[in-house]
C-alpha cells in the first residue's frame, strides 16, 4: 500500500471539516441515536418524505458513500483514514438490517462503496489488533526471560 501524502492529509482534514458542518453533524447524530427503522418499507414511508428526517437520512448515507468512494478508489489513502475514525463502522451497522431490501428496491449496488470501505476498515482493524497483541506478548516474554538482578543489602 502506498504511503500517505500531503494531499491525503489535506483531503482527510477537509472531510473532517465537512463532518463538523452543523447540519451534517445533526444528521449524523440523528442517524446514530434516533433512526431506528424496522425495515426498508418503513424508511420509504416514514423517512423519505422531504422532511428533516429525510434530509438527515440522505445526508448521512450519501456522506459515507462519498467517503467510501474516495477511499476505495485510492484518492484517500485507506490506512490514514482508518487510523482516525470508527464512525463509518458504527453507521454501517445501522444500515445492515435494511440494506438488502433497499438494494432489491433501488439498485443492487446501493451504498456498495460505503459497505466495501467498512469491510476493509474492519479487516485493517483486526490486523492492527492482532499485531498489537503479538507485540505485547513479545514484550511480556522478553521481560520474563531477562535474568533478575538481585541487589545486595547494605
Amino acid at each position: 500500500m502506498r504511503k500517505p501524502t500531503h494531499a491525503d492529509a489535506q483531503l482527510l482534514l477537509h472531510l473532517y471539516e465537512i463532518r463538523r458542518e452543523p447540519e451534517l453533524r445533526q444528521a449524523r447524530a440523528w442517524f446514530l441515536t434516533e433512526f431506528k427503522p424496522t425495515g426498508w418499507a418503513e424508511i420509504k414511508s416514514r423517512y423519505i418524505t422531504h422532511s428533516d428526517e429525510d434530509r438527515h437520512f440522505r445526508m448521512t448515507v450519501s456522506y459515507w458513500e462519498m467517503v467510501g468512494t474516495l477511499v476505495n478508489r485510492g484518492l484517500l489513502q485507506p490506512e490514514l483514514f482508518f487510523d482516525h475514525t470508527g464512525e463509518d463502522i458504527v453507521t454501517w451497522d445501522r444500515c445492515k438490517p435494511w440494506i438488502a431490501e433497499a438494494r432489491a428496491d433501488l439498485r443492487p449496488n446501493y451504498l456498495h462503496q460505503f459497505e466495501t470501505m467498512v469491510q476493509n476498515h474492519l479487516a485493517y482493524r483486526a490486523k492492527g489488533i492482532a499485531a498489537y497483541q503479538a507485540a505485547q506478548q513479545r514484550k511480556v516474554a522478553a521481560a520474563a526471560a531477562r535474568p533478575r538482578v538481585r541487589r545486595g543489602r547494605r
